[in-house]
């Protein structure tokens, strides 16, 4: 057993998912151990991130209005956080277009895992079912980009 293998791949995974794949036949991992490694590796990352985005959210809020209320004290005028910018349209046409299952396969994946899970709570956290979409889309990922490292590289 390589377990300075499994413990780097886990490791790799929690932050970057899409790339953690690419390592394991270099360290003499086969498929399945790979797949588990970053598995287990991305689905420590989404839970912790996922059950407590809403700190991570409420945390930020607090933020803007400590900036806002020093603008205010100082008498600097606050600008704000724009609504309608090009990369919040651009999230809500993604959020439109790819619905909750999309969301919840996808943006760990692309994004990371920890800001992946913290959009599909903000999004979707009230639905029931959306951590096991997460799950879900960290397994089938896993088993494609592993198969994609395993069969192309």
């Amino acid at each position: 057993m390589n377990w300075s293998g499994y413990i780097t791949l886990a490791s790799v995974a929690t932050i970057k998912f899409m790339f953690s794949a690419i390592p394991g036949p270099a360290m003499g991992l086969n498929y399945f151990e790979t797949v588990g490694s970053i598995s287990v590796g991305a689905i420590v990352s989404a839970a912790f991130f996922y059950f407590s985005s809403e700190f991570f959210m409420n945390r930020a809020r607090e933020k803007r209005l400590k900036i806002r209320l020093e603008a205010e004290a100082n008498g600097l005028p606050y600008a704000g956080k724009k609504t309608f910018s090009r990369v919040n349209k651009a999230i809500v046409k993604l959020k439109l277009r790819l619905g909750k299952v999309g969301i919840c396969f996808w943006a760990p994946f692309f994004l990371s895992v920890p800001v992946g899970s913290i959009v599909a709570a903000k999004f979707y956290g009230k639905y029931s079912f959306t951590f096991l979409f997460i799950l879900a889309g960290i397994f089938l990922n896993a088993f494609l980009t592993s198969f994609i490292v395993y069969v192309f590289v």
